[in-house]
């Protein structure tokens, strides 16, 4: 099985469709790597030498893009700025609320998770004595 930067890539996929699994490479991405490296786009992942996933790995390095650990950190750090702050943005980050303007008094379940009923509970009633 391949590895690229830190990540097992499925070795039965093609190459452009195998390096998405890095995270940070998109389809884009993966085509513009594949080209740049000189590697034929119908190659399988498990076909390939030692010497083409160094050219793979120079090409991601020398465009400078931000992949896996370090663009996850990136995130990360970009969201609790925007909590630090206050700005509007990261209070609903903070509150798990739908970020960009989309409705919330119907829709978004996905960000505000199950819905929980609110509502009169019954008494129980006394037994006689």
């Amino acid at each position: 099985m391949p590895r690229l930067l830190g990540v097992d890539i499925p070795p039965k996929k093609k190459i452009a469709f195998s390096l998405c699994y890095i995270y940070g490479i998109g389809p884009t991405r993966a085509r513009l790597v594949v080209k740049d490296a000189g590697l034929d786009p119908n190659m399988r992942a498990a076909d390939l030498t030692e010497e083409q996933l160094n050219k793979i790995l120079h090409v991601i390095t020398d465009r400078k893009w931000n992949v896996e650990g370090d663009l996850r950190r990136d995130i990360t750090a970009n969201l609790k700025r925007l909590q630090a702050i206050n700005c509007y943005r990261g209070v609903r980050h903070r509150k798990g609320l739908p970020v960009r303007g989309q409705r919330t008094s119907t829709n978004a379940r996905t960000r505000k998770g199950p819905r929980k009923t609110v509502g009169v509970t019954k008494q129980k009633a006394e037994t006689p004595v």
